[in-house]
This record gives structure tokens, C-alpha cells and sequence, in this order.
């Protein structure tokens, strides 16, 4: 991944994120069993997933975010582990994951469900939801024009996948994908500055190329400036989202 958490602010200003990851949950069958929440973050659902009756383990490769994670949910056990190359100790029932797998380049995704695959139990259930195809397409193609106006070329890293995309990927692992669905979702932000603390939270790594803190805000500013007619609703700044959404068996 090409960010570096405020664990703190995620927590308090995006906390939509594991939010809307309640609807993921739903999607699980399993009645409790043993379960690990891949890219747990500040461990929100893990603890959801607990409460759900599964003996939980949440791995994360942020630092701040398993301190977070293990401050805000005492007794539940947090690892540090990177989602393409992670190893159990004994396979487990369920894996779920939400928001994370957008930040994981293309080429390593078939190696992180080989792990998946590897972590669980026959009969194992895979849930999760991530950036889908023309995820907050309408943010990324207004600052690509705008840098593109200060002279850089902006680009990213995710990997927005379409159903077509991913589910052959997940099918070719050894899984049956027995649910599938990109839909689009329409998501508040926090405050009247929303969209801006947004692109800064999540946007780092395009920035990167910028290095005068003076005109990054400048950039910033004048993409929210042109968005607000689209994204600013009746007093509340939203995101464009786009989510793939799925469910998978190992058989």
C-alpha cells in the first residue's frame, strides 16, 4: 500500500468506511466459527465479527492502525501482516475483508488469494467488498485535469476491479463465487471540508509528485472548487463511490 495512515483521523472523520462495511457482514452465512479480518484497520469490524461469534484475528500491515486497532478493542488479538504474502497457523472458516483490496497493485492479486485460498478451512466462506470500477471517478478526473493545468501527470495506484474482472481472478484461485455485485454508492462525508480532507486522507501518493506544499493546496482547492456543483448536496459534501462486492467458497 502507498499511504501512511492518521489512524486517528480515520477513525474519527471516516468512519463511513467500516460502516457501510456492516452490509458486507450480512453476506456471511457461517455461524461463528474461526475467522480472520484481512486489512482489519482500526479494527472496527473485527470487532463485529466477534460479536458476530467468531473467533477473530485481525491482520493489517499499518502500523498506526493495529495500535489503534488494539487500543479500541482490548482482549480481541491484532497482527501485523501484509495481505499478499500472510501465513496461519491452522486454516480458518471464514476471511472477510472491506475497503482494502483497491489499494493492492493488479499484479499481486492472484497471490494474495492463493493466500486466502491457502488460510481456509474447506467449506470456508471469503467476503468482501472493495473500490469497484469508476470508483469517485468524477474526484480522480478533475484533478487529473487540474494537474495536468499545473504541469504533472496525475496518477494512481488502485485497482478498481469490475465483476468480469475479478471474479474470473478469484475462480481461477480454486474458489466458487457465489454472489457478485458492482453497484454504485453515493457516500457522505464529514464536515464542510469533507472532499478536501478526503483527497488529502486518501489521495497521498498522486500528490507525492508535488513538492511545494503551497501549490498542493492550490491544486486541491481548485478541484473542490469545480466539484462542488456535482458533489456538494443540499449542505454535505459525498464521494462518487463505485463498490465490487463478493462472496466465495472454497469447495
Amino acid at each position: 500500500m502507498n499511504i501512511k495512515w492518521n489512524a486517528d483521523k480515520y477513525t474519527s472523520d471516516f468512519s463511513f468506511v467500516h460502516k457501510h462495511g456492516l452490509g458486507v457482514t450480512e453476506l456471511i452465512e457461517k455461524q461463528g466459527g474461526t475467522a480472520v479480518d484481512l486489512g482489519c484497520g482500526n479494527g472496527a469490524l473485527t470487532k463485529v465479527l466477534h460479536d458476530k461469534g467468531f473467533d477473530v484475528i485481525g491482520l493489517d500491515a499499518s502500523d498506526e492502525m493495529l495500535e489503534k486497532a488494539k487500543e479500541n478493542n482490548p482482549g480481541l488479538e491484532f497482527r501485523k501482516a501484509d495481505a499478499t504474502d500472510f501465513r496461519l497457523e491452522k486454516p480458518v472458516d471464514l476471511i472477510f475483508s472491506n475497503a482494502v483490496f483497491h489499494w493492492i497493485d493488479r499484479e499481486k492479486h492472484p497471490q494474495m488469494l492463493k493466500c486466502v485460498y491457502d488460510a481456509l478451512n474447506f467449506g470456508g466462506e471469503f467476503v468482501f467488498e472493495f473500490g469497484g470500477r469508476g470508483n469517485a471517478h468524477k474526484i480522480h478526473s478533475e484533478l487529473a485535469k487540474v494537474f495536468a493545468k499545473h504541469g504533472y501527470e496525475y496518477k494512481t495506484k488502485y485497482y478498481f476491479a469490475g465483476v468480469g474482472d475479478y471474479a474470473p481472478l478469484v475462480e481461477q484461485a480454486g474458489f466458487t463465487v457465489r454472489y457478485a455485485a458492482l453497484f454504485d454508492r453515493q457516500t457522505e462525508l464529514v464536515g464542510e471540508n469533507g472532499l478536501e480532507e478526503w483527497i488529502r486522507m486518501f489521495l497521498q501518493f498522486p500528490f507525492s509528485v508535488i513538492k511545494d506544499s503551497a501549490e498542493a493546496d492550490e491544486i486541491i482547492a481548485e478541484a473542490v472548487d469545480e466539484l462542488k456543483s456535482e458533489l456538494y448536496i443540499n449542505g454535505k459534501w459525498y464521494a462518487d463511490y463505485m463498490r465490487i462486492r463478493m462472496r466465495a467458497v472454497k469447495d
